[in-house]
């Protein structure tokens, strides 16, 4: 029994508080201790929740000041357009329904150019669309007496947005039209439904109309003032960031790959995230879709005009999405677990990673072509090299079974008894050669399909109309530079 008690008051109670401390509970303290305890570790605890949240949005803003900028535009459209409420005289010009302007700004405001022009236009030329027919077919109903009419009203919303619907199914609309006809819909329907007990229906519809001209004028001219942020300038600054991306994934993975037989790559081993960039040219397909779209609906700005091919772009990105999908079949095989011998890889690692320089030195050059917007003087010279050295590539590959598939081993004549035991050594070696060959025959396909985002760049060049830059001293030196096969097929250089 006195054992027990020595127990019981040896133990005590601890709270466990908000920055990770506990405290005791004295064996004398009441409920009310307790109860004051509990509420200030909760208190605590929200607050340090607070507080991580308000850090988190400081982050966001300090690192993306736009969307801070966006977010302050939009709160002054809406202050501006809520002073048709506020001030008598604008609220009695629409007619009581200012409402419409405020709706019409917060659906339509959008954190760049080009999609807060496409949804304004696509709103008014809807909403006018709309209004306009549903007026005419009231009349035409009107005039029909009080038995045809709603049957008329019904009829003409069934089939218009029966139509309207449908074509939003059809591709080419839908991209750039979707909006609009939803807002189609809605405006001749709510028209047509309400002009069936309204007796002004042209000035409810003229009122509305009003205030939306009003709010997407007000949404475009603030967005194109302050502080614009263009959907085509976006667009292109993607691209030319994923050209640079992809680059330093080709070099990244081939120098991760040999690298590991010795450090035949740089010193430096290129970090994950570089390695890894080809992705962000994966993902960034529907991204640049709707740049494009939005790009299209913007005025002439900066260094591109009016009718800038943007659909040029989406080729652009296409073909290097093509280039990504084999460096990331590429970046498998320097992951894989069936990995070549050392002494394999050393056969072609020097050819092979100049294979990937040269490469990698053609997508830099498209890159710098696209940001400076002219013509690059060394790109010729830049596929020459990277085609020659596929074909140095080539040769290699072609000399690997006589390398290391041993001599007795590739005699045509052997005595029957030994057949077996050298098809089974020779099995071994050609084994051990089949993850090299893959990883160069991924390197030729790579560069195949870097010969086409030379040819869409190159084509981007002529439509947009590049500046051709002329430099006597960079063709004097291709010209000595110029690697060409002799008569036996050898490399040299003239």
């Amino acid at each position: 029994m006195a054992q027990e008690k020595e127990v019981a008051s040896g133990m005590e109670w601890r709270i466990t508080m908000a920055d990770g401390s506990s405290e005791a509970l004295a064996p004398d303290a009441g409920f009310a201790k307790i109860a004051w305890l509990a509420l200030k570790g909760l208190i605590g605890g929200l607050v340090l929740k607070v507080w991580k949240f308000l850090k988190k949005a400081w982050d966001l803003g300090h690192n993306e000041p736009r969307k801070v900028i966006h977010c302050l535009k939009v709160g002054m459209a809406l202050t501006v357009v809520s002073l048709f409420y506020y001030m008598r005289p604008l609220y009695e010009g629409v007619g009581g329904n200012a409402m419409w302007a405020v709706m019409t700004v917060v659906v339509v405001f959008e954190n760049n150019v080009g999609a807060t022009l496409c949804k304004s236009i696509n709103r008014i030329c809807g909403t006018f669309l709309a209004g306009f027919l549903a007026i005419g077919i009231h009349w035409i109903a009107n005039r029909s007496g009080e038995e045809f009419e709603p049957f008329i009203t019904g009829i003409s919303v069934f089939l218009l947005a029966s139509a309207a619907t449908f074509s939003r199914f059809i591709p080419s609309v839908k991209i750039r039209f979707d909006y609009g006809i939803m807002i189609f819909i809605l405006t001749f329907s709510l028209v047509s439904v309400s002009g069936y007990r309204v007796d002004k229906l042209l000035d409810m519809a003229g009122q509305r109309i009003t205030t939306i001209i009003i709010g997407t004028s007000l949404c475009i001219i603030i967005t194109m003032v302050i502080c614009p942020i263009w959907a085509g300038e976006e667009l292109y600054m993607l691209i030319t960031r994923n050209m640079d991306k992809l680059a330093g994934s080709l070099d990244g993975c081939v120098a991760e790959y040999f690298n590991d037989s010795g450090g035949f790559a740089d010193s430096d081993k290129e970090s994950d995230k570089k390695v890894l960039g080809y992705k962000c040219v994966l993902s960034s397909k529907g991204t640049e879709e709707a740049m494009a779209n939005f790009a299209r609906w913007e005025p002439a700005h900066g260094r591109f005009n009016f009718r800038h091919p943007w659909k040029q772009y989406l080729k652009i990105g296409a073909s290097m999405r093509d280039c990504a999908y084999c460096i990331e079949a590429l970046n498998g095989c320097v992951n894989s677990e069936n990995e070549a011998p050392e002494f394999t890889k050393k056969h072609i690692s020097n050819i092979a990673i100049k294979v990937s320089s040269d490469s990698s030195m053609v997508i830099k050059e498209l890159a710098k072509t696209m940001k400076t917007m002219k013509k690059s003087s060394t790109i010729d010279f830049l596929v020459g090299e990277m085609n020659n050295a596929v074909l140095e590539l080539q040769e290699d590959l072609k000399s690997l079974p006589a390398i290391f598939i041993p001599q007795p081993l590739q005699e045509a004549e052997c005595p029957e008894n030994k057949s077996t035991e050298q098809d089974s050594k020779k099995a071994v070696p050609l084994m051990e050669i089949i993850p090299l060959v893959t990883l160069a025959s991924l390197l030729i396909e790579i560069v195949s399909r870097i010969e086409g985002m030379v040819s869409a760049v190159e084509e981007l060049a002529g439509l947009s109309e590049f500046k051709s830059v002329n430099d006597r001293k960079t063709n004097q030196n291709q010209t000595t530079n110029k690697v060409v096969p002799d008569h036996q097929g050898a490399l040299q250089r003239v």
